[in-house]
């Protein structure tokens, strides 16, 4: 009999996932929005214009839209069986099965989005356990949008409620069962959810995307940044640490290395990206530590305009074998003022973002 597998810090990512698209991006043009200049404080590129948990870019090939969003999803076990839904006629794929779970509302914490649409979607009550995995990919909509959906599994336990399988008729769910592994593995999933589940993945044929799930009109002061961010080390023990840049939120703090990730690309290698351009460092990622939610209804950048920004930040663990003098290149955008190698004495007398702060503060414990 199958079990599941172990918790993992984060799934290598080296290009898309079976239901996506390659990586490299094909030639601009004019799109849904326009990006803006970098914004340190959420950092990285790709500020997105927001709706419900949705975001829009103008990345790709003519006649293309580009659409992001988060979505979170619970992995419930009973030990021998763990539970997953089957989508319905609305919902994103159509007679396929997957983890119970959806996307994150604006300024919602991710933690609750899993709690709130298990609970919609099996009748259960759970609590959000450690971040099992952070996954990637982009699938084709009929409306001849590119949505990249950045999903986070969550191990659950149950507190309340009782679900033995059944239909919930709303449309977006029409199924409910727990099934073991190996009884997984005979139906059809979607790859996400094989990929979590260790099971073997098989792309999804063209089209199986729903069309009943509509792209929430984007709201014109409501920006979504999904980030990935390191508590990057070398072997003395030393932080890598990033001042933000005057002009932008937190400006003199010192932050993580990291931001937010392109179009298309998956959290590590946007997180190893971003450490070449802002500190001039060659890295590893050795364990996913968590989420972080941030809200800032009232945040002024460049734009010029207070903008309600909505955050979502995964953390891991990065390792620098060979560490160098940290060097902010120019590919930094100009929100990075400098970058340097600190004690964690050294850390603790420097004025950090909230971000910073938590991390260090939690690998001392």
């Amino acid at each position: 009999m199958r079990s599941l597998p172990a918790q993992h810090g984060s799934i290598e990512a080296n290009g898309m996932r079976p239901e996506g698209t390659p990586t490299a991006a094909p030639a601009p043009a004019p799109l849904i929005m326009k990006l803006s200049s970098r914004h340190a404080g959420m950092g990285g590129y790709n500020f997105m214009i927001g709706g419900v948990g949705w975001a829009g870019g103008p990345r790709g090939g003519a006649g293309v839209g580009f659409v992001r969003r988060v979505g979170v999803y619970g992995v419930l076990s009973d030990g021998e069986r763990v539970l997953v839904v089957r989508d319905g006629v609305e919902g994103e794929f159509p007679g396929v099965w997957r983890l119970p779970g959806g996307a994150v509302a604006h300024a919602e914490h991710p933690e609750r989005a899993v709690v709130r649409a298990v609970a919609e979607q099996t009748g259960l009550t759970v609590a959000p356990g450690r971040l099992r995995a952070v996954i990637a990919d982009v699938t084709s909509c009929p409306e001849g949008v590119s949505l990249h959906t950045d999903r986070l599994f969550f191990d659950l336990t149950q507190r309340d409620g009782r679900s033995d399988g059944g239909s919930p008729g709303d449309g977006l769910v029409d199924r409910v069962r727990w099934l073991t592994l190996d009884e997984a593995a005979g139906l059809s999933l979607t790859p996400f959810t094989a990929e979590v589940l260790g099971l073997p993945v098989t792309p999804l044929p063209p089209g199986t995307h729903g069309s009943g799930q509509s792209l929430p009109p984007a709201h014109p002061d409501r920006r979504l940044r999904f980030g990935a961010y390191g508590l990057v080390t070398d072997p003395a023990g030393r932080f890598l640490l990033t001042q933000i840049a005057e002009g932008y939120p937190g400006a003199g703090l010192w932050h993580l290395p990291g931001g937010g990730t392109d179009h298309g690309e998956q959290p590590t290698t946007g997180l190893l990206r971003e450490l070449v351009e802002e500190g001039g460092q060659l890295g590893r990622v050795v364990e996913l530590l968590g989420v972080d939610n941030l809200h800032n209804p009232a945040a002024l950048g460049p734009e010029g305009r207070p903008l309600d920004w909505h955050g979502v930040r995964v953390i891991y663990r990065v390792l620098v074998d060979v560490p160098t003098d940290a060097v902010v290149t120019e590919s930094a955008g100009g929100s990075t003022a400098r970058a340097g190698w600190f004690t964690r004495a050294e850390a603790g007398d420097l004025p950090l973002s909230d971000i910073a702060a938590l991390a260090i503060g939690q690998s001392g414990r």
